[in-house]
C-alpha cells in the first residue's frame, strides 16, 4: 500500500529492546516494530550494553522491518528521530567505533568511588552549585572518570564520549551532537545551561572537544549519509533530529508539555518527568531544564519496576509461564489472578523494591530489598500485590516531593509496558491520590521520537500544536477509601528504609 511523501520515522533503543514506529502526516502510525534485548550484569553494580551489536545493529534492523511493513519508499521519510537510554557513557574513536561496550544510565553505579571523590574535591556546597544536587550514579561525568581511571588505555583512544542519541545520530549522519536538555540532565557539570561546554569544568574530566555538541531536541543533526543509507534502508539525504533520552521521549510521546504535567514511564525501571515553570533544588530529585524552549523538569526513577515484576513471574510465577505457552494468555495477566482479592495494604506486607539499590528519592544504590510483616497466611499473591503497590509508595514519595516544593500536580500520564496492566494503574491512583490518565497511543518513546521528527520538519509550528494530536484513551480515578486505608502503610514504607538502611549497607 503506498503512503504519501511526509512519513515520519521514531526509533528508540530501550534497556529491553528497540520499538520503532512510522507515522503519516496525521500522526497516526502507519507500521509498529519491536525486537528485544538483554541486558548485561558481568558484575555486581555494572550494567551495560553492546553498542555495536545491540543498538547499531538493532536500528538498522528496526529501520529496514519499518519501512518493508509500511510498504513506502524510503523517500517517503521526511524526517527521523532516535532516543536511547538516557545517561549512557560510550566512548569512541574517530571513525565512531565503540571502543569499550557502554556504561549504562544510573542503574549502573560502578563509579561510587568516583563519586565519593568528587564530593570530596568539590565539597557539599559547590557540588551543589554544579551538580543541582548530590553526585550520583546518573552522571556521566563521574562515569568518563571511572574510566580513566580504570580503563586509561580507553580513555586515551578515545575521540568522543557519547550517550546513546548522541551514537545513533553520528553513525546516520556524521556530526556529534546531543539535546541541549540531555546535556544538562546527564552530563552535568560539562555543559552552561544554554547549551555551551562549560570548558573550565569539562577539563576535569575530559578534553571540551570530546564531546559533543549540544542543541535543541527537533534541531537538524545533518542527513543520511551514503554508508548509513546502505546499512539503514533509509533514503541518503534525509534529514535526522538531535534525538534524545527515551525517558523524554515517551513524555512527549504522551503530551507531557506544559508546566504541572507528569508522566511516569513504567517500563525495567520507573521513570518520572515533571514539567515546571522554574528550576527547583532539592536533593531527593532532578532539577533540570526542560527539552520544551521556556520550561523545567523535575525527574526522579526507579531501579526496578518491570525488572521486579519479572523476578517474580520467573521465581515465583514459573507456572503462569508454563500456562502461557499453552494457552497463550499472557504470563502477567495470569500473575494477576486474584489478586484483587487481597485488600489494598496486602493484609500488612510491605515491600522495599530495591532489588538493584535505589535511585530517587534515596539515591543509595547500596539499598536492597526487603519484604516486611510476612505471616503464614501470606502466599505469593499477597507477594506480589505488595511488590506492586511498593511502586506506587515510592511513587507517592515522589509526589510529596514536588507538593514540598509548591508544584501543583495537574496531570498525570502512565505510559510504557506496565502501564497496560490496569490494576496495577489503578494500585498506584489509590495510594496517590491522584487521577491516571493513559494516552491512545501507548507505543512510547518511539512515537514521541516520531513526533518530533515531524516538528523538526516543518510538520507543526511548536511543541503547543504538537500537542494538540496526543488524545487520552484512559482515565483511572482514585478511590477514596482506599486511599485513606493506604495512608498508614505509606508511613510505614517511608520509615523502613531509614530503619534499615545501615543493616542494608552491612550486606
Amino acid at each position: 500500500m503506498e503512503h504519501p511523501v511526509s512519513c515520519y520515522m521514531g526509533i528508540d533503543i530501550g534497556t529491553s529492546g528497540t520499538k520503532g514506529v512510522i507515522i503519516g502526516p496525521d500522526c497516526g502510525i502507519i507500521a509498529e516494530y519491536h525486537v528485544a534485548h538483554e541486558i548485561e550484569n558481568p558484575k555486581p553494580n555494572y550494567y551495560e550494553h553492546d553498542a555495536e551489536n545491540v543498538w547499531w545493529k538493532e536500528f538498522c534492523e528496526v529501520s529496514r522491518e519499518l519501512i518493508r511493513m509500511a510498504g513506502i519508499d524510503s523517500g517517503a521519510i521526511a524526517c527521523v528521530g532516535a532516543s536511547t537510554l538516557g545517561a549512557d557513557c560510550l566512548p569512541v574513536d574517530e571513525s565512531c567505533r565503540p571502543l569499550r561496550k557502554a556504561i549504562l544510565y544510573g542503574i549502573d553505579s560502578r563509579s561510587q568511588q568516583e563519586i565519593a571523590d568528587l564530593t570530596g574535591y568539590y565539597g557539599e556546597k559547590r557540588v551543589k552549585e554544579l551538580f543541582g544536587r548530590p553526585v550520583c550514579s546518573g552522571d556521566v561525568a563521574a562515569k568518563i572518570l571511572w574510566i580513566k581511571h580504570n580503563e586509561p588505555e580507553i580513555y586515551k583512544k578515545t575521540y568522543k564520549f557519547l550517550t546513546g542519541s548522541s551514537f545513533i545520530t553520528a553513525r546516520l549522519t556524521g556530526n556529534y551532537v546531543v539535546d541541549q536538555f540531555l546535556a544538562q540532565a546527564s552530563f552535568r557539570p560539562l555543559y552552561h545551561m544554554d547549551g555551551r561546554v562549560n570548558e573550565e569544568e569539562c577539563r576535569r574530566f575530559c578534553r571540551p572537544d570530546q564531546i559533543a555538541r549540544a542543541q535543541p531536541v527537533h534541531a537538524a543533526a545533518g542527513t543520511v549519509t551514503a554508508r548509513a543509507a546502505a546499512a539503514t534502508g533509509l533514503k541518503e539525504g534525509t534529514p535526522v533530529i538531535t534525538g534524545t533520552g527515551d525517558s523524554a521521549a515517551e513524555a512527549v510521546s504522551t503530551g507531557v508539555l506544559n508546566p504541572g504535567d507528569m508522566m511516569l514511564q513504567f517500563g525495567s525501571t520507573l521513570f518520572l518527568y515533571y514539567c515546571s515553570d522554574h528550576l527547583i533544588m532539592d536533593d531527593r530529585v532532578r532539577g533540570n531544564n526542560y527539552l520544551i524552549p521556556g520550561t523545567f523538569s523535575v525527574a526522579g526513577g526507579t531501579n526496578t519496576a518491570g525488572t521486579l515484576t519479572g523476578w517474580y513471574r520467573d521465581v515465583l510465577f514459573q507456572d503462569a509461564v508454563t500456562e502461557e505457552k499453552r494457552t497463550g494468555r499472557n504470563a502477567y495477566e495470569i500473575m494477576l489472578d486474584g489478586i484483587e482479592e487481597i485488600p489494598p495494604g496486602s493484609d500488612g506486607l510491605i515491600t522495599l523494591p530495591y532489588f538493584a539499590g535505589e535511585r530517587t528519592p534515596i539515591n543509595d544504590p547500596n539499598a536492597r530489598g526487603v519484604l516486611f510483616g510476612l505471616k503464614l497466611t501470606h502466599d505469593r499473591r499477597h507477594m506480589y500485590r505488595s511488590a506492586l503497590e511498593s511502586i506506587g509508595y515510592s511513587v507517592g514519595q515522589h509526589l510529596n516531593a514536588l507538593r514540598e516544593n509548591g508544584l501543583p500536580i495537574k496531570k498525570v500520564m502512565a505510559v510504557g509496558g506496565g502501564a497496560k496492566n490496569i490494576p496495577w494503574m489503578q494500585m498506584i491512583s489509590d495510594i496517590c491520590g491522584v487521577t491516571i490518565h493513559i494516552a491512545e497511543v501507548t507505543t512510547g518513546a518511539a512515537y514521541g521520537d516520531a513526533l518530533m521528527a515531524a516538528l523538526g520538519a516543518g510538520r507543526f509550528r511548536d511543541f503547543d500544536e504538537l500537542g494538540e494530536v496526543i488524545r487520552i484513551g484512559r482515565v483511572l480515578v482514585p478511590d477514596g477509601v482506599k486511599h485513606e486505608i493506604y495512608k498508614p502503610y505509606c508511613r510505614i514504607y517511608d520509615a523502613l528504609y531509614q530503619n534499615t538502611k545501615e543493616l542494608m549497607h552491612l550486606l
